[in-house]
């Protein structure tokens, strides 16, 4: 089985979320299990050095887009034993970021149309092609359409992976021509038409063979109202081609017993732990007090994670005798909000509105809770890293957290986190309470640590769900 993963971003060559986690995580995992899994994404600019002087170049193509024609070389290098595609352009990639130019439309439409105009240069004929995300929908457009009468294509198959369906890719109706080529009988309901735009999002799900999202309940919620974001007709239409497979961690990346970044390595003396806490409080100017229980927040600062529920109950949590820890990036009322508190109590709260891989470590060591109270969550990826340094995550029954995170039952011991359901400061507040409850039971919170290293959220399970799947779609073309 051939299958070549298409995504706009992968670690370590490109990141700005926890996509680039999966794509640079999950392909190495299928290899382990016989599949020839592979990926391309666009060669940026802001790729290191190190890892561009080891690509090889493989050919030239030049693809057309409307009227434009682009020069387009594709480069390759192994990574860990899997081997990575890059579509080159200087005038698209060579820039600084990723997403949010004026012209991603162009961007991510030639991208799409190079990763199938060079599949016959390759020494690798995939039999699916597992595109992620709206960067990636009209590749199964393409492959429909301009691509449909070519005997090389005629049997690859597409599976499209939503890992957030708020990121739609949604541009004015003139690229329809201009830029892909389709008349105006891809401009409906059944097509790539969405409240007048054109969706890159909708042509993914509409025109593929296959559609997965990032966990079971998400794959429920986003055929409802509250997170279809208007797309839920379309995805209730496609139910019987949707199902949800829970993401996993390279558990070798995020292991405490070698993890270079953390103060002290650990794998289950909770006394190890400790000490991460208390050079973690020194470092970031908080009290250094052992027993004070200690939050941590390491996300985006936007709505989505549940930033309003801490801005309204924020003060009240620290009455309760916490300290709080937030990493991350995002809006900038969430972050001024953050910083005036920090100003009030600071030694009970450091706020870091920044992204820093080894001090995001540090947090996930030293912290005893992970704290995101999400309005909604595809997966998530922030818990499992949590639970494998032994942080204990207090979140919102929604999407992945559902589906990795079991409440605490007092009574049987049996649960690996806190949760609440509805979406509300109140409700968040007394799941705190009474995780701080259990915290206070040194017997209990012990056996609950301990529980939570030893779990195991590693990508074995995840890439024999897509191993299945990947047969299945096989088998039902008769392959």
């Amino acid at each position: 089985m051939k299958v070549l993963f298409v995504a706009a971003e992968a670690f370590p060559f490109a990141k700005t979320g926890g996509l680039a986690d999966v794509i640079g995580s999950l392909p190495a995992a299928l290899r382990k299990m016989g599949i020839d899994a592979r990926v391309i994404m666009p060669g940026y600019g802001q790729i290191l050095p190190e890892y561009r002087k080891k690509m090889m170049r493989l050919h030239k193509v030049t693809v057309t887009l409307g009227w434009r024609y682009q020069y387009c070389e594709l480069k390759m290098l192994e990574h860990q034993g899997v081997p990575f595609y890059f579509v080159e352009n200087e005038y698209y990639f060579q820039r600084n970021g990723l997403y949010g130019f004026a012209d991603d439309a162009e961007r991510f439409a030639f991208f799409c149309r190079a990763v199938l105009h060079s599949l016959p240069g390759l020494d690798f004929a995939p039999r699916i092609l597992h595109c992620h995300d709206w960067h990636t929908g009209l590749v199964s457009v393409f492959l429909r359409t301009h691509y449909s009468t070519d005997p090389f294509y005629r049997e690859i198959l597409t599976l499209f992976t939503v890992h957030n369906l708020l990121y739609q890719g949604n541009f004015s109706r003139e690229i329809l021509k201009d830029l892909l080529e389709l008349d105006d009988a891809y401009f409906t309901e059944f097509g790539l038409e969405f409240y007048g735009q054109v969706s890159y999002l909708k042509g993914g799900l509409v025109f593929s063979d296959y559609l997965t999202t990032v966990s079971p309940t998400y794959a429920l919620e986003i055929q409802t109202p509250r997170c279809g974001h208007g797309l839920e007709g379309v995805l209730q239409q496609r139910s019987r081609q949707l199902s949800g497979i829970v993401n996993g961690i390279d558990c070798g990346e995020y292991n405490p017993a070698t993890d270079p970044h953390i103060f002290v390595k650990y794998r289950s003396a909770l006394s190890k732990k400790k000490q991460n806490k208390l050079l973690l409080q020194e470092q970031l100017g908080l009290a250094i007090e052992g027993e004070t229980p200690l939050f941590a927040f390491i996300n985006r600062l936007v709505q989505q994670k549940g930033l309003d529920l801490i801005v309204q109950a924020l003060e009240e949590l620290l009455a309760l005798g916490i300290q709080m820890v937030f990493l991350g990036t995002g809006e900038e009322s969430y972050t001024r909000f953050l910083k005036e508190m920090a100003e009030r109590f600071p030694k009970q709260l450091s706020v870091n509105t920044f992204f820093d891989e080894p001090l995001a470590r540090k947090i996930y060591a030293g912290a005893d809770f992970f704290l995101t109270p999400s309005l909604f969550e595809p997966c998530g990826i922030g818990q499992l890293i949590a639970l494998r340094y032994g942080a204990i995550p207090l979140v919102r029954e929604t999407g992945g957290f559902k589906d990795t995170v079991s409440s605490y039952n007092e009574m049987s011991g049996i649960g690996n986190g806190f949760t609440f359901a509805n979406y509300n400061a109140y409700d968040m507040i007394n799941a705190v309470k009474k995780a701080l409850a259990v915290y206070r039971d040194k017997k209990a919170w012990e056996a609950m640590v301990a529980g939570a290293l030893r779990e195991d959220h590693g990508w074995a399970g995840p890439a024999r769900q897509y191993l299945d799947l990947y047969k299945q779609l096989a088998g039902q073309q008769g392959v």
